[in-house]
């Protein structure tokens, strides 16, 4: 679709109309900020220990049946043993008293075969407590994230690819009742396996609406209120949902509380149908333009404007470049199709990928940063209003590949440099590591807007599917990254920080987007990434059958 936002000039940029789509598509963000860091208090790991029954054993052999281990450098009491029940009975039962007339080092270990007992100093149960994903079965601790992380990347997969065939209002709307419907089933859950089948399913709903909601916007807002919208608006409801987690946990305690509270807020968005209307660029796209007259029509009432009797009479696709076009049905084998549109999206691929892995990497590391894990969620949080703030900056000054660089370079470099702060500045390894996620959360916000100003109007809900996607293989991989630390402390750190990187240094060869309108076929895309000048390389011009098959597609 060729001059749309010159066509629909008369509605000016911020009427009524736009405000509505505005704050009610904000608005529905808030709960993808309470569901995607939910994890961190759903399955924490309360302190715990053996249960000792309810047996006759001295005051002095209660107390020391439960071995003391070192772990870094302190004692802790062990949470996965204790000395075997029938022998510190026995020794109990003949008044021995341990330490004294019995050696505890000599005494034979066993696992906690009556189950465990866990602290309420901080949680009353957690999913963890609930179903004891501990010891021997601690593996499902981090499982449980990536199977929900799971969910959220088939969800990505498939909603962009339902979202270009179906429009984008019925997908969104769909997958917010997806994601309620199911955080709230999630409640009833017998056991960790039907949790992780529920939790996987809600999932599907969590990235979908929110990736629907931006696409919606990004393509019925224009000018500064589009940019405004797709790296402020959006970006700072879900922060503002994120640090508002915290508040909930914090008086609710019960993992299934918590869980009610977050659901139900869902359902709040459900009138919001009659007020969002579809995508005018979508109808466009797919021949539909009396449908996308109506809605022009009524959004320039709503701002006390008359519209032109015949808005889209100049409307036009060329011939030669797409035959019938607006029936055309492209799929995610078009993102592959072509060297150039493939190179640019095997580079965002690999873009997000990065930053997906390392933001939710450090978002889940929370627990570390304070012992308090309601301050450490609410700090990791509150960074992100800052980076929101920045991208908004960047993306309304800078140029965008030049901004994706910078802000890569700037979280990794301060993720290498964790490992050379000693031990005895821990605050600077926290600021450090908030820098680093400050730079992560920077880039998040940046790729979003930036994929979908590369790609013309017919693929941008595809591709940036696709890259979130992909992006969430890294989120699905983050809860198991902390786990390298086992092997080097500082491995995640570094392993994030090498990705950064590397990616920095392949977003070079991205193509600008900034200042241009949005490519609305694939050959306008595909005349953008020709013009491609790298300063390190030089390119060939394409020659004519080149040119040739990409107007074909």
């Amino acid at each position: 679709m060729k001059d749309y936002d010159d066509t629909t000039w008369f509605l000016g940029q911020w009427g009524r109309f736009q405000q509505t789509v505005f704050f009610l598509l904000c608005a529905s963000v808030f709960p993808n900020g309470f569901g995607a860091f939910s994890l961190v208090y759903l399955t924490d790991i309360p302190s715990h220990s053996c249960l000792v029954p309810d047996v006759n054993l001295t005051q002095d052999w209660h107390k020391a049946i439960i071995p003391i281990k070192v772990v870094n450098g302190k004692q802790e009491w062990s949470s996965c043993s204790r000395y075997r029940l029938d022998v510190v009975r026995n020794l109990s039962a003949l008044a021995y008293v341990p330490g004294r007339d019995v050696n505890l080092t000599d005494l034979e270990l066993e696992a906690c075969v009556d189950g465990w007992t866990y602290s309420r100093d901080v949680y009353q149960s957690t999913v963890v407590s609930e179903f004891d994903l501990v010891c021997s079965d601690q593996w499902k601790q981090p499982f449980t994230s990536t199977v929900y992380f799971l969910g959220v990347l088939v969800g990505s997969f498939f909603s962009g690819q339902l979202s270009d065939e179906f429009g984008r209002k019925p997908i969104f709307f769909g997958t917010m009742a997806v994601q309620t419907v199911f955080t709230f089933v999630a409640i009833f859950s017998p056991s960790w396996t039907v949790f992780c089948i529920l939790l996987f399913i809600s999932g599907l709903g969590q990235i979908s609406n929110y990736i629907s909601a931006f696409v919606l916007g990004t393509e019925i807002l224009t000018g500064n209120v589009r940019v405004l919208f797709s790296s402020l608006g959006v970006c700072l409801a879900f922060a503002f949902g994120y640090m508002m987690l915290p508040l909930f946990a914090y008086f609710l305690r019960d993992w299934r509380s918590l869980l009610l509270a977050l659901s139900l807020p869902g359902l709040l968005y459900l009138p919001l149908w009659w007020f969002i209307p579809e995508s005018p660029r979508w109808l466009l796209s797919q021949g539909r333009v009396r449908e996308a007259e109506a809605i022009l029509r009524e959004a320039a009432r709503k701002n006390k404007l008359q519209a032109p009797q015949i808005i889209f009479d100049n409307y036009h696709v060329d011939a030669d470049e797409t035959e019938k076009q607006p029936k055309e049905h492209l799929s995610i084998f078009h993102l592959l199709k072509t060297r150039n549109i493939r190179n640019t999206t095997v580079i965002l691929c690999m873009v997000w990928f990065t930053l997906s892995t390392g933001y939710f990497g450090l978002s889940l590391n929370t627990s570390r940063l304070h012992a308090n894990p309601y301050i450490s969620c609410f700090i990791s949080a509150a960074v992100e209003v800052p980076a929101y703030i920045s991208s908004w900056l960047a993306l309304r000054y800078l140029p965008r590949r030049i901004s994706v660089i910078c802000i890569l370079l700037l979280g990794g470099v301060s993720l290498y440099f964790i490992q050379l702060v000693p031990q005895s500045l821990s605050e600077l390894s926290v600021a450090l590591e908030m820098l680093g996620k400050y730079g992560l959360t920077t880039g998040t916000a940046l790729m979003f807007v930036y994929t979908a100003e590369l790609y013309p109007t017919v693929l941008r809900n595809t591709a940036t599917g696709t890259c979130t996607t992909v992006s969430r293989v890294g989120s699905c991989i983050a809860p198991f990254l902390l786990q390298l630390s086992t092997y080097l402390k500082y491995l995640p750190y570094i392993t994030l920080g090498t990705l950064a990187v590397a990616s920095a240094f392949a977003t070079l060869f991205l193509p600008e987007s900034f200042g241009r309108p949005l490519p609305q076929t694939i050959q306008q895309m595909y005349r953008r990434e020709s013009s491609l000048k790298c300063p390190f390389i030089t390119r060939k011009k394409p020659s004519k059958a080149v040119v040739l098959s990409e107007s074909k597609l």
